[in-house]
């Protein structure tokens, strides 16, 4: 009887299983270059995407600005409106795409 060995990726958080081993996907770890608006929200940089995100979350989440009718709506504080380019208010998808304009 032959046995074949079948190659399957498997994506786990930013990382690739393959046949037991990890490999992290380096361009979810590679440090990024943050604005200043984004530096005081976030903390200075630099730092990955990845951290960035949950950064900006951990903020959100402490200062009560998730929208509590649209869990899906960010009311922007007086710092992300600078983040968010002047907007009251955002949807966490937006969110991802304005907060890119503050990494490099």
């Amino acid at each position: 009887m032959n046995l074949v060995s079948l190659w399957v990726p498997m994506v786990i958080k930013g990382e690739y299983a393959i046949m037991g081993t990890m490999k992290t996907n380096s361009a979810f770890m590679k440090p990024m270059v943050i604005s200043e608006e984004l530096a005081v929200v976030v903390g200075k940089g630099p730092m990955p995407r990845s951290e960035v995100v949950k950064k900006l979350w951990e903020y959100i989440k402490k200062n009560g600005l998730q929208d509590q009718a649209n869990k899906r709506n960010i009311n922007a504080d007086e710092a992300l409106k600078k983040v968010f380019g002047g907007k009251g208010t955002v949807s966490m998808f937006e969110m991802t795409k304005l907060v890119s304009k503050h990494l490099s």
